[in-house]
C-alpha cells in the first residue's frame, strides 16, 4: 500500500512508519526539515520513503501543481497524525492553525490526489469535561479544559464533515506512553511533561538544601490515567489499515487505568522523592513551596481530577478482525514505562 503520512518524525508516528515499512508499506511523509527524516530512519527504512517538503499549515501542506499530477490517484491512504500538543491558553492561535487548519490542509491534499481513504489520529480529550467517552462525535460547544481539546474537536468535525468525499475514520488515543515492553519513549508532552515537572521541582528542592516536609499535589485521590502504550497505539492503526470500517470512530483507550496515586507512587520511587501526596484539599490552605508546585503542574490539573469511562466496542472489534491482542497494560510494564524515563535522564 502507497501511503500518504503527516507526524511520521513524531513519538508515535515514527514507531509506525517503521512498523509500516517492514510490513512492506511505501511512505511519503511530510515533513519541514526533511533532514529530520533522514537522520531518524535507516537507509533500508529511507529506500521506502519519499518527501514532502512541507508545513501543516501551508494550502495543500506544500504540495505543488507538480506533485499533485505526478501522485494523482497514486495513494491508497492519507494518514494524518501531525499535531501540536500544548495545553496552554496563551497558544490558543497556534493550536488551531496547527490542529485545525492542518487538518482541512490535509484533507484538501487528500482531495486533490483522489486519494480514497482518511485517518485522522485524535485525541480522547475531545470529550471536554463529560466523564463518559463514546466512540461519536462531540458537540464543539461543549466546555473544554484547554485550546488542545478544543482545537482537535473541530478538527474531528472537519473530518467528519469530508466523509462525503471520503472513506474516513478518526482514531483517538488516550494518554500515550512508553512502550509496554521496554519502557522506550520519545516525548516532551502529556505524561512526560508531567513527569519532568516532578524532577525539575525536586532539583530546586535540593539546590535550597532546606529540609523538605509533604507536599501536597492537588488532585483526586480516586482519579485515574487513562494511559496507553505507544506500542498499543500503533497496534490499533496497523490493525486499521486492512480492516478499519469507512466513517466510524475508535477509541484507543485503557479499560483499567491505574489511578493517579499509583502511578505518582512509582514517579516518587523512581526519583527517591517521597515527599509528594495527591490530596483534596482547598488551594488557599497550601504552603508556599506546594504553590509554586502545584503552579508548574496546573495544565495537567484537568487529567488529575477525574476517572473517566470510555466506550471502544468498535477498537476491540477492529483488533478481534485483525488478530491483534487487545491492552493489558500491568503494574510491571507501568514500572518499567516510568523507571525508562528517568534511567534516561
Amino acid at each position: 500500500m502507497n501511503i500518504f503520512m503527516t507526524g511520521a518524525t513524531g513519538f508515535l508516528g515514527g514507531r509506525l512508519a517503521r512498523e509500516l515499512i517492514h510490513r512492506g508499506h511505501t511512505l511519503c511523509v511530510l515533513a519541514r526539515t526533511p533532514e529530520k527524516v533522514k537522520a531518524m530512519f535507516s537507509q533500508d527504512e529511507l529506500s521506502s520513503i519519499t518527501v514532502l517538503s512541507g508545513d501543516l499549515t501551508a494550502p495543500l501542506l506544500g504540495a505543488d501543481d507538480e506533485f499533485i499530477a505526478r501522485h494523482d490517484e497514486s495513494f491508497d491512504l492519507v494518514l494524518h497524525m501531525a499535531a501540536l500538543v500544548k495545553f496552554d491558553e496563551e497558544l490558543r492561535d497556534e493550536l488551531f492553525e496547527t490542529n485545525l487548519t492542518g487538518t482541512k490542509q490535509a484533507l484538501g491534499l487528500a482531495k486533490a490526489l483522489h486519494c480514497p481513504r482518511f485517518f485522522h489520529v485524535s485525541t480522547a480529550y475531545t470529550l471536554g469535561a463529560r466523564e463518559i467517552g463514546d466512540e461519536t462525535l462531540y458537540a464543539t460547544d461543549q466546555a473544554f479544559h484547554n485550546p488542545y481539546e478544543e482545537s482537535k474537536a473541530h478538527a474531528e468535525q472537519a473530518v467528519w464533515a469530508a466523509r462525503r468525499d471520503l472513506s474516513v475514520s478518526i482514531f483517538r488515543p488516550a494518554i500515550i506512553v512508553g512502550d509496554s515492553k521496554t519502557g522506550e519513549a520519545d516525548s516532551k508532552f502529556t505524561m512526560y511533561g508531567y513527569m519532568r515537572a516532578l524532577e525539575v521541582f525536586k532539583r530546586r528542592l535540593e539546590r535550597k538544601g532546606a529540609p523538605v516536609g509533604p507536599i501536597r499535589l492537588l488532585g483526586s485521590e480516586t482519579g485515574t490515567s487513562n494511559l496507553v502504550p505507544v506500542d498499543y497505539v500503533a497496534d490499533v492503526l496497523l490493525a486499521a489499515i486492512e480492516h478499519a470500517r469507512p466513517d466510524t470512530i475508535y477509541n484507543v483507550t485503557n479499560d483499567a487505568p491505574p489511578r493517579n496515586e499509583t502511578m505518582l507512587e512509582y514517579m516518587k520511587q523512581a526519583l527517591e522523592f517521597p515527599h509528594l501526596k495527591i490530596t483534596e484539599t482547598a488551594k488557599s490552605s497550601l504552603s508556599n513551596v506546594e504553590q509554586t508546585f502545584n503552579e508548574m503542574v496546573k495544565v495537567f490539573n484537568p487529567y488529575l481530577n477525574r476517572n473517566i469511562s470510555f466506550n471502544d466496542t468498535n477498537t476491540k472489534r477492529l483488533l478481534q478482525d485483525a488478530g491483534f491482542k487487545t491492552l493489558d497494560l500491568n503494574e510491571r510494564s507501568l514500572r518499567r514505562i516510568v523507571n525508562a524515563y528517568y534511567e534516561t535522564k
